[in-house]
């Protein structure tokens, strides 16, 4: 057996249904987290820095996943050991996230809580890519599309629930977390590991003498796989340029902060690119001395050596995922402002209008549930670039209508199209991704890929705030209209990416 072969629908079915439960984690995260930080004190316009800690941690947790991930084997097999782990560590943290007594702590939870579920989730990308001949990895990113789809739709609405349908107050006293939201995140906790277990007893790995044999037949059939890849040795040069560049500018950004006394968030990105160049600094003197064998070395030089599809995709990413983060960040804060007309989340009004976010997050993720199955249909007859661009093209129109809308029940239309387009983020890019990389380093590079749905939201966090003050006049509205453009852009370059293992091209050939 040289070749994968071809699972059955319910074996795509029981190694992709651990989703549902890390989507319960995620979606109860990005409805609920700002309004926990602003019932704790937290103000509006620091939401973008205390939510810092969400992409901080997966920028540092999924490349360590993914490298030890792919040199990992044991009776669990490759990737499950990190599927259970994260699901523990995930599901304490959601436990204990509404009972956070103070806005820090709070923030210290989310930080805890975000990095168990990038343990989980950051392997089941390399699982689809293990597992499944490339002819069935759109198919099997589109299964994880609609089971994050339906996990976010249950658990968006949890809280609207909770108060509609069984009676349970959505208000508490001042800094208390209402128990509407701490019964959600009861439940979510609960079904977060039940799912992830489904998948870690119900689904298989295959040994690493066999994925020697599939990765020979695939670069067989796509020699692109199979690049020059330069060692550490080879790319000192590289690391002294890169660490000279990111250092200085990163320095120099920070005294212009300082000097002209800005925001203290924009810190964060000066201090992040100084940070990255000290690390090339650290990976050349590593190198020059032979410390090659180490996870540090290895992933900055596997990233030098990424692939030149990943770093096309990189840009579409960028700007896809600043997006997603300033609608996350904002959505709670515009729509009680803009359309509720209120900023106080003691009031009942406020509360409402949080709960039909809560909503309006359901339905864009059960919409993509239900439009994940048809991505794979319409790839088939255009592109899976077509298809990705007229996806985020829908986004784009979806975000920037919030600005025109006065009535909430309006906003559904909305969020429809930033339902098409988040069932097309979570599985073309990554179908377009997996069939450029080396089968033994899929772990890494699909830590690596995380980067860059990181650094937008960190670029996020540290210039939203900043343009919140100076130039939305603190109108979180503006916020959405910036992620409508920004998802514009991406649909846009997505026509410049190549698409080495597209079937269309296959079929041509």
């Amino acid at each position: 057996m040289s070749k994968k072969p071809t699972l059955s629908f319910w074996q795509i079915w029981n190694m992709s249904f651990g989703f549902l439960g890390i989507q319960f984690g995620f979606a109860l995260q990005n409805a609920n987290v700002s309004r926990i930080f602003q019932t704790l004190g937290g103000d509006v316009d620091r939401l973008a820095i205390y939510w810092l800690a969400a992409p901080v941690t997966g920028l540092i947790i999924q490349p360590i996943i993914g490298h030890y991930s792919d040199k990992t084997w044991g009776k669990l097999g490759r990737r499950r050991p990190y599927f259970l782990v994260g699901a523990l560590l995930a599901t304490a943290a959601l436990l204990f996230m509404p009972n956070s007594p103070t806005l820090w702590i709070a923030i210290g939870t989310l930080w805890i809580m975000d990095a168990s579920i990038n343990i989980t989730m950051e392997p089941f990308r390399a699982f689809v890519g293990d597992n499944l001949p490339s002819e069935q990895r759109t198919r099997g990113f589109a299964m994880q599309s609609f089971f994050i789809g339906t996990g976010a739709i249950i658990a968006s609405f949890l809280p609207y629930a909770m108060t509609n349908w069984f009676g349970i107050a959505n208000t508490a006293a001042e800094g208390i977390i209402p128990p509407s939201v701490k019964f959600s995140f009861y439940i979510g906790g609960i079904i977060f590991l039940g799912a992830v277990l489904w998948t870690v007893f119900r689904s298989k790995e295959y040994s690493p003498q066999e994925m020697n044999e599939f990765e020979k037949e695939e670069e067989k059939a796509n020699p692109s796989i199979k690049s020059n890849y330069r060692p550490a040795s080879e790319l000192l040069k590289v690391f002294l340029r890169n660490g000279s560049i990111f250092l200085v500018v990163g320095l120099a950004f920070s005294y212009l902060v300082f000097s002209q006394g800005y925001e203290k968030e924009l810190y964060i990105l000066g201090g992040g690119l100084a940070i990255y160049g000290f690390i090339q600094f650290l990976t050349y003197i590593l190198a020059k001395s032979n410390q090659t064998k180490n996870g540090l070395v290895e992933i900055m030089t596997d990233m030098v050596n990424m692939p030149k599809t990943m770093g096309q995709l990189a840009i579409v990413q960028f700007f896809s995922w600043f997006a997603l983060f300033a609608m996350w960040i904002y959505t709670t804060a515009a729509v009680t402002n803009h359309i509720y007309g209120t900023n106080d989340p003691t009031s009942e009004l406020f509360n409402e209008g949080a709960d039909w976010v809560g909503v309006l997050f359901g339905i864009y993720n059960g919409f993509a549930a239900i439009v994940a199955f048809a991505l794979p249909v319409l790839a088939k007859y255009t592109s899976r670039k077509a298809t990705h661009s007229i996806a985020l093209v829908f986004g784009g129109i979806g975000l920037a209508s919030f600005y025109f809308i006065t009535n909430p029940n309006m906003l559904l239309l909305s969020m429809v199209g930033v339902g098409i387009a988040w069932a097309s983020i979570l599985s073309m890019p990554y179908a377009i991704l997996t069939g450029s990389l080396p089968t033994k380093k899929m772990g890494v590079y699909m830590g690596i890929f995380n980067f860059f749905i990181v650094i937008p939201q960190i670029m996020a966090a540290s210039i939203l705030g900043f343009f919140m003050r100076h130039f939305f006049n603190g109108d979180p509205i503006w916020a959405l209209v910036a992620g409508g453009i920004s998802m514009f852009i991406a649909a846009i370059t997505v026509f410049f990416v190549d698409d080495v293992d597209s079937p269309k091209r296959k079929r041509i050939k």
